[in-house]
């Protein structure tokens, strides 16, 4: 039994999923069942996607919390620490309620399981499924790890599922082309469940509607079945009109920069007004206003001090999201890209993006046993003004130095160097 929040975080980071070869989700159901399946006392909304599940889950739960609803979100991955993945109402899980639901999981794994624990992401989902059961939260909002048929998450039937958007990544475990990916995406969509859909490449929608057709869900797709229409960008808001059918939202005030994120807010609304339709709850047109003033999801296009951008485009798609933002809200400025990134995913293609439009390039790495090193990243880039350091703190420190009045400092990758760098240029400013 786990007695601190230390000892117990410094095991569950032991697990791995590839240390494990039972049948996917056959452990998750037994477990749950002897924990009396919390799951099914929760009213949920499920979220799959490559890009876009946490800011549109965090979209979702600030409508939510507007209207006066008790709302648990699972996200992942964690920026700072692991109780960052389960909230409710935007507060972390306690340690002391963490370890509780933690020991009761090791007792049933010690006494069935003779101690061989499931991975990291399963233990994490058992926790999250109990604290949002004992708290009876009005719903829950939760995002898959890794894919969707087989996820750790998808022991549940939702109100309504939601796939954001489909690139290629993790093509070793999800398939090499848009039709693999999205099958398992869709593996999320259950009988009779509407699904919001805002997954714009063709071989990918073709899948995920004919996955939709089978099981009687009845798939809402953007551009087709509700539609948004960008007006402008500023610092500090980007505007934009929503409708669907009979409803229009005009002049829609959203925080977070970027055209991705008009379809992200397009998204969740489209989810708020089926479950609204289908009797689930009431949400005002003031509510989703005033939520989408005010959502915000760390490391996506956050803005710091001093012209310094982070941003966790940890593939082709989420970097080209991220340089049409920038070009946006900064343009005709100089982009100083700093980039770290894992082994796993399509490099070549996402430092191609950035090459065209950098002033400079700078590439380091993360202190991860799967980290991509430093000089492999700065091998593919064939910009004239790249550099490389295995240090990411003094990279970052000499990038920020030499910074002149028009450039712009943008720290992007993996998500776990965007967690690094975060803390540490909090810790820099105090």
């Amino acid at each position: 039994m786990f007695s601190s929040m230390k000892a117990c975080t410094d095991f569950i980071f032991t697990l791995k999923a590839v240390d494990h070869k039972r049948a996917p989700l056959v452990m998750m159901r037994e477990v749950l069942t002897r924990l009396d399946n919390p799951q099914e006392k929760l009213h949920t909304i499920h979220i799959a996607g490559s890009n876009g599940k946490g800011s549109t889950a965090t979209m979702m739960r600030e409508m939510l919390i507007e209207a006066g609803y008790t709302v648990g979100t699972f996200t992942s991955p964690h920026l700072a620490c692991v109780n960052e993945r389960m909230t409710i109402n935007g507060k972390q899980i306690p340690d002391a309620q963490f370890l509780r639901y933690m020991n009761n999981i090791a007792a049933i794994v010690e006494t069935n399981y003779d101690g061989d624990y499931p991975s990291f992401f399963e233990v994490v989902t058992l926790i999250m499924f109990q604290y949002f059961g004992e708290e009876a939260v009005d719903f829950a909002l939760i995002e898959t790890g890794l894919g969707g048929r087989l996820d750790a998450t998808n022991v549940i039937t939702p109100l309504v599922s939601i796939i954001t958007t489909i690139s290629l990544e993790h093509t070793a475990f999800l398939g090499d082309t848009f039709a693999k990916v999205a099958f398992e995406k869709a593996g999320i969509i259950k009988e009779g469940v509407p699904v919001v859909v805002g997954v714009k490449n063709d071989e990918a929608l073709a899948v995920i509607k004919q996955a939709a057709l089978e099981r009687h869900a009845d798939c809402h797709v953007i551009g087709k079945d509700f539609f948004v229409n960008a007006n402008k960008q500023d610092l500090v808001m980007q505007h934009f009109s929503y409708r669907k059918a009979d409803v229009e939202i005009s002049d829609i005030q959203l925080k977070m920069a970027g055209p991705h994120q008009v379809a992200n807010a397009s998204l969740a609304i489209t989810a708020i007004l089926l479950l609204q339709e289908k009797g689930h709850l009431e949400v005002s047109q003031t509510s989703i206003r005033h939520a989408l003033q005010k959502a915000q999801w760390p490391g996506r296009f956050e803005q710091f001090t001093d012209n310094i951008v982070l941003d966790g485009a940890h593939n082709s798609e989420g970097t080209a999201a991220l340089i049409r933002t920038l070009q946006v809200v900064y343009p005709n400025q100089h982009y100083r890209f700093i980039y770290a990134a894992l082994s796993d995913k399509d490099h070549a293609h996402s430092i191609a993006l950035m090459d065209a439009v950098a002033a400079a390039m700078s590439f380091t790495q993360i202190d991860l046993p799967n980290a991509m090193p430093a000089v492999k990243l700065a091998a593919l880039s064939q910009h004239p003004d790249k550099e490389y350091s295995e240090n990411w703190r003094d990279m970052v420190r000499a990038v920020i130095q030499k910074k002149k009045e028009k450039d712009i400092v943008v720290i992007t990758g993996s998500l776990y160097f965007i967690a690094e760098v975060r803390q540490w240029l909090q810790e820099e400013e105090r």
